[in-house]
Order: C-alpha cells, then sequence, then structure tokens
C-alpha cells in the first residue's frame, strides 16, 4: 500500500501534450523497482525536473506524479515553496520531514536520529525552544543528509516532490542541491518544479544536473490551439465553433492553468462557444489574472476583499481564524467570503488533515497580494506578526510579517526578532539570523540592549562575513557600561574574527588592551592575556616573540591555581616551550598539567587553537599515540555539537599529520583529502585549506609522488602567498621541500634561508617543528658542502637540546648525508640507532636506505644489504612508494636482489614484542630484557624498535600506552 504522507489536491484533468514528459516520469519511477515483470533489477534513483514559467501545468504534472507513484505503492514526501516563506528558515525541509516523523514522540525521534538529535531538531522544526550549542551549517546538512537516507532507505522506493522549488528558502534550496547527486544510490526520485528565470543562484544543480543524476529540465511549452480547443470543449460541449477555440487559445496564450480556469467559467456561464459570446468570453478571461481579477475581487464586496488581503499577507497554509483576525472580521462574516472566494475558485480547501485554506494557483495570490496598497499591506503583516504570536506558532513565523513593517522602536518586535534569531541559529541557518537582526537593530532596540544585540549580530555572521563581524563588535564595545562578561565574549569573538580576516597584529593587540582594561577583575584579565598569547604566538610578524615568551613563562610559573583560564596559560606555555626547543620533559609536564580538568574543543567563548596546540605537543615529543586519542575526543565532541565545518576540516587534516609523522603515509593522505574536501567546501575555511594542503604536499613528496605535490600547489597557489597566520608544517618549508624534489636547488635554499632569519628572530630553534636547517643543508650539498656541513650539526645540536629522538635521528641522517665518508658511516649508524627508539617509521625507512646506500658505496655490501633490506620492507609497510623504488635500485645496483618481505605489518604487539616492552617499563636493562626472552641486546632492541612504531611512542611514554594497547592473543 502506499504511504501517503501529504494529500494530493483533489482535482484531476487529462494532461494534454505532455506525452515526453509522462514517459519520462514513468521510466523514473520503473527505475525504483527492484523488480520490473519478475526480472530482477537494481533500483536507481535520480532527478526530474520539469520547467516553465507560472501556468504551465508544473503542478499539474508533480500531481501526476503523486498520483502514479502511490498506484504503484510508492511512499511520497513533499513540499513546496511559497512567495511569502522564503524567510522562514528549512521551512521546505520541515514540509517533507515532517510527515513521515510526526507519529514519533520525543522519544521515539531521539531514538530515530540518534546522535544527530541534537544537531538537526531544531531544523527540523521538532523543538519549540532550541538550546545548546549552535551547530554550524555543514554539520546541519550532514545530519540532513542522514536523516532523508534513512528515510529513503526505510521507505523504499521513495518520491519526493518538489513544487514551486524557485520560491524555497536559501537554507532548503542549499541542502537540497547537495543532497540531490546521492538520489543515484538510493531508490530515491526527485521530481521537481520550478520557474527558471526565477531559480536562486543556490538551487542552479536543479537547472543543470550532474552526469548520471537525471535528464536535463523538461521545458514545458504552452498548449497548441487544439489542445486549447479539447478543454474548452471539455466544458462547454463539441458544439464550441473553431473560431472561438482560436480565440481562447489567443487570449490564453496556450497557459493550461487560464485556458482550464476560463473553460470553468465559460461552462458556469453556460456558454456554447459561438461567435455570439466572444465578447464574454473576453471579459472571462481578463478576469482569471491581472487586473481583470481584481476587479472580478472587489465585486464581491469589501468584507469578501479584506478577507482575500489577508489570506494572500498569510500565504500557504492560511488559517481562516488567523486571516479573519487580520481582516478584523467575525466568524459569520468570515465564513461568507470564504465561500464566495471558494466560488470564484480564488480559494480551495488547503491540502493534509487541518482546516486550512489556499489559493488555487500562486498565480493568483500574486495578484492580490500586489494589489494591497502599501499602507494597508504594512498594517496587516503587523496584525498578522500579532495574530501569529498570539496563536503561539513561533517567533519565526512571527519575525517573518515583522520584516516587512516599518520600524517604530517597538520592544516586543524586537524580543520577537531575536527568539528568531536565535532559533535560526540554532537551526543551521546564520543567513535568516543575520536578516532578522538586522531588522532588531534598525527597529531600533533599547539602548541597554544594543551592545548585546550586536554581539548576537556578530556571532551570525561570523561564518558568512567576518569584517562585517569585526565592525558590529567595535560598535558593540563602544557601548557604556556593558555588563563584563558580555564584553569579554565581545572581545574573543572580535580577536577570533580579526584572526580569520588575516589580521593577527590587530587580535593581539585588541586581547592585550583588554587585559589592561580588566585590572578589576582577575579571571577576565587572564583570560585576555591568554588570548593576547594565543593571537601573538601565532602571528608572522610578532616584533617581540622572546619577550612575550619569557613574560609567558613567568606568568605560567606564578599562577595560583588551576582553573580554566591558568589551563589555557599554561596549555600556551607547553606550545611555546616547544616551538623554542625546551627540554621535551619540560613541554610534556606543562601539557600535563593543562589537561588536568580538561580543555573544551567546543568551549563557547573560547577556541580550540590551545586545546589543538597542546595535542600537538605529544606529536612533536614522539608521542604521537596520545596526540591521536586527545584529536580523536576533540573530534568526537565537535562532532557530537553539530560542527562539521572548518573545525572537522583542521581535526581531519591534523589527525592526517600526526598519521604522516608515525610514517602511516596512506591513512595520512586519506584523512588530509579528507580535511581538504571538507575545507573547500565551508565558507570561511581558508585556514583548514592551508594546513591541509601543506601537509598533503609533504605526504605525497614522502610517498614519491612529486607531479602529484606540484598539480597540487599550483591548483591553490601555495607558495605564491605567504598567510599572516603561523601555519604547520611551514609553508615555505614545505615550498622549499617541493622544489627540492623537483631538482631546483637554488631556489629552495633562497626560500629555507628566509624561513631561517624569521626563526631565528623568534627564537623558535626546534628543528622537530620546522626543519629549515635541514632541507637548507640539502639544497647546499653541492655547492657549498662547508656551510651545509655547519647547519646540519647546528640542527643536531638543536634536537639533542630538544631531546625527541626523532627530530634528533632525522637531522643525523641530514648530517650523514652532506658529510660523506667514514664519518658519514657513523652518523648514519647514530641516525638509525635514535630512529629506532622513536614512532617515526618513514624517516627510520629513510634512515636505512640511506645508511644501506652508504655503505653500499664504501664496499660493506653484506651490511649495506642488511640496512636496505630493512628499509625497503619499512618503506612499503609505511606506504612510501618512491622510497621503496629507491631502496630497489640501491641493492641492484650493490648487485642483490629484493627478498621477499619478511613480516607482515600489523599493528598489535606480538607477544615477545610484549614482553620486550613490559620488561624495560619495570626498569629491567637491555641484557636482561635479551637473556628472559634468548635473544642478543640487538633483537630487543630491534623489538623496542617495533613496539615504539606500533604504539606511537617513545620510552617515556610507553607505560601509559601499554595500559590501554590491547594484549597479544595466546598463538601471537
Amino acid at each position: 500500500m502506499a504511504h501517503e504522507l501529504r494529500q494530493p489536491t483533489p482535482e484531476a484533468r487529462p494532461l494534454l501534450e505532455r506525452r515526453r514528459e509522462l514517459r519520462a516520469l514513468d521510466s523514473a519511477l520503473t527505475s525504483l523497482r527492484d523488480t520490473v515483470d519478475g526480472v530482477p533489477q537494481a533500483p536507481r534513483g535520480g532527478l526530474l525536473a520539469f520547467t516553465g514559467p507560472g501556468g504551465m501545468g508544473k503542478t499539474a504534472l508533480l500531481s501526476e506524479a503523486r498520483a502514479r507513484a502511490r498506484a504503484q505503492g510508492f511512499t511520497v514526501l513533499s513540499g513546496r515553496g511559497g512567495e511569502k516563506e522564503q524567510e522562514l528558515a528549512f521551512h521546505v525541509v520541515r514540509q517533507v520531514v515532517q510527515p513521515a516523523l510526526a507519529s514519533m514522540d520525543e522519544k521515539e525521534l531521539r531514538t530515530f536520529l540518534g546522535g544527530w538529535y541534537d544537531i538537526v531538531a531544531a531544523a527540523l522544526g521538532l523543538v519549540a525552544t532550541p538550546s545548546g550549542h549552535v551547530p554550524d551549517p555543514t554539520g546541519v546538512r550532514d545530519g540532513l543528509d542522514w536523516v532523508m537516507t534513512r528515510l529513503a532507505v526505510m521507505k523504499a522506493p521513495v518520491v519526493l516532490l518538489l513544487d514551486d522549488l524557485h520560491w524555497a528558502d536559501v537554507e532548503s534550496l542549499s541542502w537540497l542541491a547537495s543532497f540531490a547527486p546521492r538520489a543515484v544510490d538510493l531508490s530515491l526520485l526527485i521530481a521537481v518544479a520550478f520557474r527558471p528565470d526565477e531559480l536562486p543562484l543556490e538551487a542552479a544543480a536543479f537547472s543543470a544536473p550532474a552526469a548520471g543524476l537525471g535528464t536535463r529540465p523538461f521545458a514545458l511549452a504552452p498548449l497548441s490551439a487544439t489542445a486549447v480547443a479539447r478543454i474548452v470543449r471539455d466544458e462547454v460541449g463539441e458544439e464550441a465553433e473553431d473560431e472561438f477555440c482560436e480565440e481562447c487559445w489567443e487570449v490564453t496564450g496556450g497557459s493550461p492553468f487560464e485556458a482550464v480556469e476560463l473553460s470553468i467559467r465559460l461552462g458556469e456561464r453556460n456558454l456554447r462557444g459561438t461567435s455570439e459570446d466572444l465578447p464574454a468570453m473576453r471579459d472571462l478571461a481578463a478576469a482569471v489574472k491581472g487586473p481583470g481579477l481584481i476587479e472580478r475581487l472587489q465585486g464581491f464586496g469589501t468584507t469578501t476583499v479584506r478577507f482575500a488581503y489577508a489570506a494572500a499577507v498569510l500565504g500557504q497554509a492560511i488559517s481562516p481564524e488567523l486571516a479573519a483576525r487580520i481582516a478584523a472580521l467575525g466568524s459569520t462574516a468570515a465564513a461568507e467570503a470564504t465561500e464566495k472566494l471558494r466560488a470564484a475558485r480564488i480559494l480551495a480547501d488547503g491540502e493534509g488533515t487541518g482546516e486550512s485554506l489556499e489559493f488555487v494557483h500562486p498565480l493568483i495570490a500574486t495578484t492580490i497580494y500586489r494589489s494591497i496598497g502599501p499602507s494597508l499591506r504594512e498594517g496587516m503583516h503587523n496584525s498578522a506578526a500579532e495574530a501569529v504570536r498570539a496563536a503561539g506558532l513561533g517567533h519565526a513565523a512571527a519575525a517573518r510579517h515583522l520584516l516587512e513593517v516599518p520600524c517604530e522602536g517597538s520592544t516586543e518586535a524586537v524580543a520577537c526578532l531575536r527568539e528568531a534569531a536565535r532559533e535560526a541559529l540554532h537551526s543551521g541557518a546564520p543567513e535568516a539570523a543575520r536578516r532578522l537582526l538586522n531588522r532588531a537593530l534598525q527597529e531600533p532596540p533599547l539602548p541597554e540592549d544594543r551592545a548585546a544585540l550586536l554581539h548576537e549580530l556578530a556571532c551570525a555572521t561570523f561564518l558568512m562575513k567576518p569584517t562585517a563581524t569585526v565592525a558590529h563588535l567595535r560598535e558593540a564595545l563602544a557601548e557604556p557600561g556593558t555588563d563584563p562578561e558580555l564584553r569579554a565574549s565581545m572581545v574573543y569573538r572580535l580577536t577570533q574574527a580579526l584572526a580569520h580576516t588575516d589580521r593577527m597584529a590587530e587580535a593581539a593587540t585588541v586581547a592585550a588592551d583588554e587585559a589592561q582594561r580588566a585590572a578589576a577583575h582577575p579571571r577576565i584579565r587572564l583570560r585576555m592575556q591568554a588570548d593576547h598569547f594565543v593571537w601573538s604566538a601565532f602571528r608572522t610578524d610578532e616584533a617581540d616573540s622572546s619577550g612575550r615568551s619569557r613574560a609567558l613563562a613567568r606568568l605560567a610559573d606564578r599562577l595560583p591555581g588551576r582553573g580554566l583560564e591558568e589551563r589555557y596559560i599554561l596549555g600556551l606555555r607547553a606550545w611555546d616551550a616547544m616551538m623554542c626547543g625546551e627540554p621535551r620533559q619540560k613541554a610534556l609536564g606543562y601539557a600535563e598539567e593543562a589537561l588536568r580538568g580538561g580543555l573544551s574543543w567546543t568551549h563557547e567563548n573560547r577556541g580550540f587553537e590551545v586545546p589543538v596546540s597542546v595535542a600537538l605537543v605529544f606529536m612533536y615529543c614522539d608521542q604521537p599515540r596520545r596526540a591521536e586519542e586527545l584529536f580523536a575526543k576533540g573530534m568526537a565532541e565537535c562532532a557530537s555539537k553539530g560542527w562539521h565545518g572548518s573545525h572537522l576540516a583542521l581535526g581531519q587534516t591534523l589527525s592526517g599529520y600526526i598519521r604522516y609523522r608515525r610514517g602511516c603515509l596512506a591513512e595520512a593522505e586519506n584523512l588530509v583529502r579528507e580535511g581538504l574536501r571538507i575545507a573547500d567546501r565551508v565558507e570561511g575555511a581558508v585556514p583548514a585549506q592551508w594546513f591541509a594542503v601543506g601537509i598533503l604536499i609533504q605526504t605525497l613528496l614522502a610517498r614519491g609522488r612529486v607531479v602529484a605535490a606540484r598539480r597540487l600547489a599550483d591548483r591553490y597557489q601555495y607558495g605564491d602567498v605567504i598567510p599572516n597566520a603561523v601555519i604547520y608544517p611551514d609553508p615555505r618549508t614545505v615550498h622549499a621541500e617541493l622544489l627540492l624534489a623537483e631538482g631546483r636547488s637554488d631556489d629552495a635554499a633562497a626560500l629555507l634561508s628566509g624561513v631561517g632569519e624569521w626563526l631565528e628572530g623568534r627564537d623558535w630553534r626546534n628543528p622537530a617543528w620546522c626543519p629549515w636547517q635541514l632541507g637548507l643543508a640539502s639544497a647546499l650539498s653541492r655547492r657549498a658542502p662547508d656551510r651545509a656541513v655547519r647547519h646540519a650539526q647546528d640542527a643536531v645540536k638543536r634536537a639533542r637540546d630538544f631531546g625527541a629522538a626523532s627530530a634528533i635521528g632525522q637531522a643525523l641522517h641530514t648530517q650523514a648525508e652532506v658529510t660523506g665518508g667514514e664519518a658519514g658511516l657513523d652518523l648514519h649508524a647514530q641516525a638509525v640507532d635514535h630512529l629506532q627508539r622513536s614512532p617515526a617509521a618513514y624517516e627510520l625507512a629513510r634512515a636505512l636506505v640511506g645508511h644501506g646506500a652508504a655503505l653500499a658505496r664504501a664496499g660493506r655490501l653484506h651490511d649495506a644489504a642488511d640496512r636496505l633490506y630493512q628499509g625497503l620492507e619499512g618503506a612499503v609497510h609505511c606506504g612510501a612508494e618512491g622510497l621503496a623504488a629507491r631502496a630497489r635500485r640501491e641493492l641492484s645496483a650493490a648487485g642483490l636482489r629484493p627478498l621477499p618481505l619478511r613480516y607482515a605489518q600489523t599493528d598489535t604487539l606480538t607477544a615477545q614484542e610484549r614482553k620486550a616492552a613490559e620488561g624495560t617499563v619495570r626498569g629491567r636493562a637491555a641484557a636482561v630484557v635479551a637473556k628472559e626472552l634468548n635473544l642478543t641486546e640487538q633483537g630487543v632492541r630491534q623489538l623496542l624498535s617495533s613496539v615504539y612504531r606500533k604504539l606511537g611512542t617513545d620510552a617515556s611514554g610507553l607505560a601509559e600506552a601499554l595500559e590501554t594497547f590491547p594484549r597479544p592473543r595466546p598463538d601471537s
């Protein structure tokens, strides 16, 4: 049986001259079935679009689609845009989805929607008063994708009918356009109808569907004279004269709507279709729309005219009671007016089960609405806003009428608009909220409410127009007597907006000034100091980085407590210690202190820059597994709040960076590509793009895909523009790495020399964060070998000062490469030794291959073979095709054949690896562990090296990692 979720309009007429469209409809419906004539087939959805001016019969085609779908037992969902409802965010989406969920109570809805409930409930109109975190628009769209996909699967096959799409609200249009391509993979047919000349840009996908989604839209042509004659004769009789029918076609222009309406009126007047009836016919045709319609309406009397005006102001789904109240009519007068308008085919009973009315055709509604005088129309909208509020239909429904009313300084109007804007924000519709708050600001609000209103407006515009956000917040901060907590929130949002527009210096200055201003409020002052340190640390042109580092260190060491503000300061101190190359144990100590009590990624008045930085401290300090755990927790927190935009893009990207640093290159590439995909589709996610492109270039280079890395760099003009914000990995260093891979050593050297000058000026000396000296040493190795060695030696010293084995090993590897000879062989061995004590699998593989190649050049083929085989295995397991190819070439050049891989890559510890790790954690010497396992000490070191790579930590984090890592099976 059919699942009819909206009732059809009860009037069916033959569809003339629409054979092509009906054939396409039948074909699309057949494709939805899993069997045809008993033969199984894979159901396939798609898009079917009907276009044309008003009155061309688009709605009639959708009604026929409804009837044919119901006849085949399909589920039908439908929605319709409204000329007066375009300001209501997700209005069409709610029409589509709400009937399918109408039978569920809140508990059932929460079960059905699962984790998406808090994200999409407001957008779907399932909660009267939204609360909690504001989801970002991307998260809401993702949630709607999930809801619609689940409905399509549960109720398959499904036909989704969308009428008057050109009048749909922009939020519904944007989502529908992005979701439509999924129909192909579902048993879902989306049939839409719209006027092409009025279709907004957000719905462009429907006028030019992607290949495979459906045919191009069917442009409906006017009916021929023959078809109009058929319509006329069906009403007045077959004896209607040809000349009369021809004239009917002329006056209607072949419009199906006008032809049908005219023929009905001809029948009502008992005209026979003779030449004598032509004058009367022309009068009737003129009354179908335009001035003739208004003249006919006025003939019904003032009461009926006012009721029709009120109905036009209300738009769709007209409540007779509300219309009566707006028209200032009693129930009896309203009922009489309704009957007259029904009889005149101006109004009809509405769709659904309620006692609502609707206009017979949108052309009629538009004509009547535009005939209302400006003053009367504004007064009726004002009455409508009051009536809607009194009826409890919600602030959004009332606010859309207030948008049509002159500003009068009404506190009630301001309150309604602000509440409607809050609902829009919780629905993931910031643009709708912006329009409402702009209007509330114009009302205007009371002086004491102005600052708060400007703050709300700034929050609504942040994702779309951060420059406007800055202007609104500066104006708000100029208002006197603002509550200190509200003012702090304003300053935080202002610094975010300035940073978002690449004005890092201004952001830092604003926070510093506010910290001085807030001397009477210690916690606010500390919070502003933290914000000042954040934006100072992440601006590329900071004048006194060393002074800021010293001030931050002094403040962190004398903090009186461990509240949220203090923990942010400690987190910043951990990051700064790492950047400056202070001993890693110090940086880790501050990071652990910052995490005691938690650092939320979604705090309403805190950015996630500090929590992310704290997590990355662990990565740079050779504990990437801990960083991954923090990222997984933070991203889950973002997802639960519906933050699927730039937060998720950056989270995915930096998760990929951690995998890159661990040497899991294929996983890293997938994660970063997903982060870049999200960033590309999210408005204002440019910083996330910078991170993603740089990390992806590095990953591609590690995999040996230089051409792909160059294409990516060119596509995003990477290296051509340097942002004012600190990005990691450093864009110029990554660009230089690409130049080196392309053999452009001189260009790379010039670029890296500039990077070095910049970092030296800031006292950022940690090669684990930016290995510019290593790249510069490689670039100079041929034309200035002495300088190359000096840079490499200095990088090794700095890495030893920091203390991370991966950084030391990587620096030693470069020093070995530029030194050469017997001394180089010793340095190669040291590099391998250090990297075996780190979780950096790719860097270890590089060092092994480099050491093996050097040994082969020195004629030590036996030792070379062992290193090259190990390096080849490591490269293959990392997904470093280029490095694996080099290892094979080195083996071949040494007269050796590559052997099959000796072990399969797995993240699970073997029993021996576990025992070696546990013995090390208990403080046993390598010789003791070796004796217990019947291995050599070298064998134990190789076991532990594997443990560090699998667990994602060095020895200092081994005990904690083992506690949460699964134990091996007995047969391992």
